[in-house]
């Protein structure tokens, strides 16, 4: 499924309807809480916590529990489909006793949330939710109409993947031309001042180890470092004059067919709804800077050759896994699949991360991000106590987060250890949260249909020119029409003239 598409729907789709009766996912600690022995449930008070993701459970148990036994209260985490969330929350909130006191939801559904009287601000008297704790990206996601409304658990973005040890390799490669083309340099050097050894003298003048290259300390390192792409245009030097091992299929490859791995081509120059993804006067989608990112992305068509019906996300995994790839552009969630693999013995490589790499060097690029957040029902009556567990499971709870369930917490002082998450929370920090507002719910399908058309030819411009104009006719509930910007003309090289795209 596409990610954009999870995004949506909140979370993974629980199938099994038996599964959804349950409370927790397969822990023995958390059927405990459900044991209330006499009438323990009129003297502690109860919190419930819905949540949709299934790889959450066990985690979220253990937290639950901790948190019970620490403080008077009881806290009973649900699994519940993602289907129809917010309306199944608003439904039990006004109709029955068991609705959600807080839950865990994307930032894309905030602003639905809060004007459907679903979330409330938080209770933060000391500041937890500020930038000496979080990321800005993080803060704003939480934010909605100038209120925060929700605690940053984790998140999800993408970054630039490479294979570690194909690098390594080229940097010695490398290296070693060099060192022969030094020693040939050498070589004639020697034969003009000298000129032809005498014969046998040859052989005795060859020290011992000759034709070994010998590399200073970090040579190697410093080489294969400089080889980590700052821009998609070095991928396309680096993939012009790569001797690539056999089982390697292609330098890069990317889910071209979901906008979530694509978007970082524009997010730099689009803006939807302003820092904080909620101000309907601030929607610039249509303008010079994303006209020339998307001819650029539209070019790399002809030189990666990626066939958008052809192409899945975990196919593009599988395929770096397998070693046929050497740079692709992943989310978060490869960092527990490659250590796994590793661990199996099915991926033997070293790997990397590094922030998605700019176009070249004028056109700069940006992530898009998903903040998932705990969120305090407006209509809860124990607001206090769920803002008190909100808060232990963000700030006190999460340093093993990645470790339990392979999701990369928002809070700073619990970042995961695993050297390859920074990266991706460097690139979570300047990333662009997905918006919230209503009005634009169906940009991300309208994006990426847009993407899709550019990227098999269509004209970028007018396909811009269409996309902006549904938007703003959305959010203004008026007709919009956009002054057509024409694309911008390529220099031609030496000898050829002008030509319009």
């Amino acid at each position: 499924m596409k990610l954009w598409k999870k995004v949506l729907a909140v979370a993974a789709v629980v199938a099994a309807a038996g599964v959804l009766a349950v409370i927790g996912v397969g822990s023995d600690r958390l059927a405990g809480l459900v044991e209330i022995p006499g009438n323990a449930l009129t003297i502690r008070p109860t919190v419930n916590l819905w949540y949709t993701d299934e790889a959450l459970g066990d985690y979220l148990a253990r937290v639950a529990l901790d948190f019970s036994e620490e403080q008077d209260v009881r806290v009973i985490p649900k699994l519940v489909s993602g289907l129809e969330y917010l309306e199944n929350i608003n439904r039990e909130s006004l109709d029955t006793n068991t609705y959600p006191d807080l839950y865990i939801i994307g930032n894309e559904s905030l602003e639905k949330a809060w004007l459907g009287g679903l979330a409330s601000d938080i209770r933060d008297a000391d500041g937890l939710v500020g930038t000496g704790n979080f990321p800005e990206a993080a803060i704003h996601a939480v934010t909605c109409r100038g209120h925060v409304i929700g605690y940053p658990f984790y998140y999800e973005t993408s970054a630039l993947i490479y294979n570690e040890t194909y690098l390594e390799e080229a940097a010695r490669v490398a290296l070693e031309v060099e060192a022969d083309a030094l020693a040939g340099e050498e070589a004639m050097r020697e034969l003009e001042e000298n000129g032809e050894p005498v014969e046998g003298e040859q052989e005795e003048n060859i020290p011992p180890d000759a034709g070994e290259v010998i590399y200073e300390d970090g040579a190697v390192e410093e080489r294969m470092q400089g080889l980590i792409p700052a821009s998609v245009e070095e991928i396309r030097a680096f993939a012009d004059g790569y001797n690539a091992p056999e089982q390697v299929e292609a330098v890069f490859k990317w889910d071209v067919s979901d906008i979530f791995y694509n978007y970082f081509f524009v997010g730099n120059y689009i803006n939807v709804g302003g820092p904080t993804g909620d101000d309907p006067g601030k929607i610039d989608i249509y303008n010079l800077d994303v006209i020339r990112c998307l001819l650029s992305y539209q070019n790399l068509n002809q030189f990666f050759s990626i066939e958008a019906q052809e192409v899945d996300y975990d196919s593009v995994v599988q395929e770096f896994i397998d070693g046929k790839l050497v740079f692709t552009v992943a989310t978060s969630d490869i960092l527990s699949k490659l250590e796994q693999a590793q661990a199996d013995g099915q991926f033997p490589y070293e790997y990397g991360v590094a922030k998605v790499p700019d176009i070249d060097g004028e056109l700069e690029t940006k992530s898009l991000s998903v903040t998932n957040a705990v969120v305090v029902n407006g209509y809860s009556q124990n607001k206090d106590l769920a803002n008190a567990f909100a808060r232990y499971l963000v700030e006190e709870a999460s340093s093993e987060l990645f470790e339990r369930t392979g999701k990369i917490p928002v809070a700073l002082n619990a970042a995961p250890s695993l050297p390859q998450a920074k990266a991706f929370n460097e690139e979570y920090a300047d990333s662009v949260p997905i918006p919230k507002m209503v009005q634009t719910s169906n940009y991300w399908v309208q994006m990426e249909i847009a993407f899709t058309r550019i990227w098999t030819g269509g004209e970028v411009s007018e396909t811009l020119k269409n996309l902006s104009e549904q938007i703003k006719t959305q959010v203004a509930g008026t007709p919009v029409t956009e002054e057509y910007i024409p694309a911008p003309v390529e220099e031609p090289e030496e000898g050829q003239e002008f030509l319009e795209d």
